[in-house]
């Protein structure tokens, strides 16, 4: 049997993840590159003209037309945080490397957090991977299908069990080999003609490909 190259892709290891974040450093040079891409924009006035204010060993970016200062971590999910970056890093990767999911309990051992900070970070970062995703929109080719998720157990087997929440799932692929790029999991209230045009029809997605 030939391996499956999505189940086999390449990830990102753990020695990888440290070489590239395993320092303050490292972190803050990748959060202002991922943040600021094209260099420093002024989030008030949009200005790119700054000057440099430091304060200890926090740094700030002052605009040079308002005067407003940011911090790199402000307007973020890691904005007033008392945890390094360095920690937060570890938690994304264990968090989306995964295929199975992560407790914030086994989180709480993995970057050596106590259970409220491990608790609060995985929510957080649950809750911006939500909204960024919630806003993609499915274009070219899409593939979709329908599937139940939950349930009462024990109880009756099949579509009519208790409890059961009716999703439809749409899945962007490529042209040329119908590769996946990505998915959306919507709850819809049944699977009827109407659930599924209103579905269909929501801002922020376009019309999929129906198979």
């Amino acid at each position: 049997m030939p391996i499956n190259k999505i189940q086999f892709q390449r990830g990102l290891s753990l020695p990888d993840h440290f070489a590239e974040y395993g320092s303050e450093a490292q972190c803050k040079a990748a959060l202002e590159k991922m943040r600021w891409p094209d260099g420093f924009i002024c989030p008030d006035c949009g200005e790119t003209e700054y000057t440099v204010v430091q304060r200890g060993e926090l740094k700030l970016w002052q605009c040079r037309s308002c005067r407003k200062q940011t911090s790199l971590t402000a307007g973020t999910i890691f904005e007033s945080t008392r945890l390094p970056l360095t920690i937060w890093f570890l938690g994304i990767y264990h968090l989306t490397q995964p295929k199975n999911n992560v407790s914030a309990l086994e989180l709480k051992r993995l970057p050596c957090v106590n259970y409220k900070s491990a608790w609060r970070l995985k929510h957080k970062l649950m809750q911006v991977m939500d909204e960024r995703e919630d806003k993609r929109v499915l274009n070219d080719r899409a593939e979709v299908d329908d599937a139940y998720l939950g349930g009462v157990h024990p109880g009756k087997a099949g579509r009519g069990a208790h409890g059961k929440v009716p999703f439809v799932i749409a899945v962007q692929t490529s042209e040329e080999d119908h590769r996946p790029w990505y998915v959306r999991l919507d709850p819809v209230s049944g699977f009827t003609k109407k659930a599924l045009i209103q579905w269909a029809e929501k801002p922020l997605r376009s019309w999929p490909t129906w198979m």
